[in-house]
């Protein structure tokens, strides 16, 4: 069992929320309606999935919300999108060091659901997603961008 607190250094602060989706157009008009804007777009194709970032404003260390849908049949999102429908898929937090924080998240009881990290949609990003099943059966991915977007204070 970790410690208490211990966790917390790791973390920059939360990079974006995902949603998935099979219709992005859609949803982006959605994403507009509440006054965001489309800031990147990307694909991960080690998941086979695109990815629509929308914020409130362009700057780079704001929580986007991620709109993420199939780009193939065996995408990572196809049984979950077919099974619950379209919806919150993942919470994103931004680290400084992906391989020693996924390490330390598994320890504490978090299941890894990639071995190693991958590309992510975003020019210089790497992800790695991990799984927490008790007590909130949540996906969560880790996040590191070659230049951090966000500093510890």
């Amino acid at each position: 069992m970790i410690r208490a607190g211990t966790l917390a250094a790791m973390f920059l602060g939360i990079d974006h929320v995902g949603l998935m989706t099979d219709d992005p157009a859609r949803a982006g008009t959605f994403m507009k309606l509440l006054g965001m804007s489309l800031t990147d777009q990307g694909v991960a194709d080690a998941y086979g999935v695109s990815c629509d970032f929308w914020q409130f404003s362009d700057d780079a260390r704001e929580t986007a919300v991620e709109l993420v849908a199939p780009t193939r049949d065996d995408s990572a999102i196809a049984v979950p999108l077919s099974t619950r429908g379209p919806g919150l898929y993942h919470v994103a937090f931004e680290v400084d060091d992906l391989d020693a924080d996924a390490e330390e998240l598994v320890a504490a009881g978090f299941v890894r659901i990639d071995e190693d990290p991958h590309p992510g949609a975003r020019p210089g990003m790497r992800v790695q997603f991990l799984y927490l099943p008790e007590p909130v059966n949540s996906l969560m991915e880790l996040v590191q961008y070659d230049e951090p977007r966000r500093r510890r204070s």
